[in-house]
């Protein structure tokens, strides 16, 4: 793969950032600087610049500003291309590769226009100019799309090109430890974010498949009543544009189907799925299993107790909403020690009550990308007699916790006597392969306690596409790009 030619440095002309209506302190949150950080983390070289004179203040924002992103400042002493071309070259002869140098055309359309040349190291400065071409733009947010294309028309028609679409802050902490470049991976992906501020239609001309975090745009789920694992997703405009396209393209590939998460919104659904993990189990060793669970629609039921007897229920158990992700209360949930506090448990409707499993406050988090399987392990709540003891500090209230921001753990002298939990890695490993092919998914992960009693490995959570942060960048990285590439090629095969 030949990568010379390839997008290497972008300057961005002052003007077009519209700086000077925005403080400081908000720098961050510029859509604009935004965009620009996502090159930065696909290590293209990235600059502000601004034509001498300036005035000392203005100077001084722009610095702030650059420091704040890791750009740099370029001052240039003439705007004319001729002039600014030269000047950029010399600054970054030490790069060899594609520079595109962006100007706003006041008062005219297209408002953008983008003036890109090709330096080697060593090019004369002189022959800049021969080689310099431009591209029109009417927003700054078709900077992507624009790489994209000069990158694919440079180096290769080989290169898979992902589009992606998910919330801006899971968006930064996969770009920041690099895991979507718009610059060509080893293995031949360059990743390509999708915007809703274009029409989606147009994007995806460019796109040879689609990876969507789409819990990230659901702002509304309803469950029916009349079934157990039927609901209504309501998705945001931009998302609804999105899977209209794929509905009606055929061609149109994902990642992972947006058919494929839809069980991963539901702990219903998620724990009926893991009941057939069961058969995986062979006699006189531990096991894998689903905890034991039940689902209330009201806390007030008559018969609540016997029903909880049932279903292999004791207290204290844990109360989780059925709606798992994508609406602001999934996570709102209660540990329970008293069955008279249920009519009064303050987590939404319908539910599901799961069995608190004494694990010795620890948790092991896994991460299946493709055929590989990786997990970390993490403090976790205690047990449940020191959750007892707590709990009798408050008279016995039920704990209300939201699992993302105040899951309760223990401290290091909260630990019961038990043994230290003993991982059947290759049990697991069989899990998540059930798993995947039950789910149909590609990137997913799940979570496990070992009881200690029994040894028994209990699958307690399961989600789409995590962060896989607690993975070495070095290691999860390359094996996310393998991921999507061999889905890829999987799809080219069939």
């Amino acid at each position: 793969m030949l990568m010379g030619e390839a997008v290497r440095g972008v300057i961005v002309d002052h003007a077009l950032l519209q700086y000077g209506t925005i403080q400081p302190e908000n720098f961050k949150s510029n859509g604009t600087l935004s965009l620009l950080r996502k090159l930065r983390f696909s290590n293209i070289q990235t600059a502000i610049s601004y034509v001498l004179p300036v005035s000392a203040e203005q100077v001084n924002l722009l610095q702030t500003m650059a420091k704040l992103h890791s750009f740099e400042c370029l001052p240039l002493t003439a705007s004319s291309l001729d002039i600014a071309s030269r000047e950029i070259a010399q600054t970054w002869s030490h790069i060899s590769g594609t520079i595109l140098y962006l100007l706003p055309n006041h008062d005219a359309s297209p408002k953008i226009t983008c003036t890109y040349f090709s330096i080697a190291l060593d090019d004369e400065v002189t022959s800049v100019l021969r080689k310099s071409n431009r591209i029109y733009m009417e927003k700054f947010e078709e900077l992507p799309l624009t790489i994209c294309r000069l990158n694919k028309k440079a180096i290769s028609n080989d290169v898979v090109t992902v589009g992606y679409i998910m919330k801006p802050s899971r968006e930064e902490d996969f770009a920041k430890r690099g895991a979507l470049p718009m610059c060509p991976t080893p293995n031949g992906l360059m990743f390509l974010p999708l915007t809703f501020e274009l029409p989606i239609s147009k994007q995806l001309e460019e796109v040879d498949v689609i990876l969507h975090k789409a819990t990230d745009e659901i702002v509304s789920i309803e469950l029916n009543s009349s079934s157990e694992s039927s609901y209504r997703i309501g998705y945001t405009k931009g998302m609804q544009e999105l899977q209209r396209h794929i509905e009606n393209h055929n061609d149109c590939f994902e990642v992972d189907p947006l058919n494929s998460i839809y069980p991963v919104l539901d702990r219903l659904k998620i724990q009926q799925l893991l009941l057939g993990l069961e058969d995986l189990n062979v006699g006189g060793r531990c096991k894998v299993r689903a905890p034991h669970f039940l689902k209330v629609n009201s806390f007030d039921e008559p018969d609540l107790v016997q029903r909880l007897h049932d279903a292999t229920l004791s207290l204290p158990s844990i109360v989780k909403p059925q709606v798992a992700c994508g609406v602001a209360d999934a996570h709102s949930m209660a540990i329970v020690f008293k069955v008279e506090d249920f009519k009064v448990l303050n987590v939404p409707l319908p539910a599901v009550i799961q069995e608190y499993v004494d694990h010795s406050s620890t948790l092991f988090k896994f991460y299946v990308l493709g055929d590989r399987v990786f997990h970390t392990v993490k403090k976790s709540m205690p047990n449940a007699d020191v959750l007892i003891k707590s709990s009798e500090k408050n008279g016995s209230k039920p704990l209300l916790f939201d699992s993302l921001k105040s899951l309760p753990t223990s401290t290091a002298n909260q630990h019961s006597e038990g043994r230290d939990p003993c991982l059947d890695l290759a049990l697991v490993n069989k899990a998540a392969e059930r798993l995947s092919k039950r789910l149909g998914l590609t990137i997913f992960g799940f979570d496990v306690v070992i009881q200690e009693d029994s040894g028994d490995h209990v699958v307690v959570d399961v989600n789409y596409l995590p962060s896989f942060k607690e993975i070495p960048d070095d290691v999860a990285v390359p094996a996310f790009w393998d991921a999507i590439k061999k889905k890829v090629d999987s799809k080219a095969v069939k």
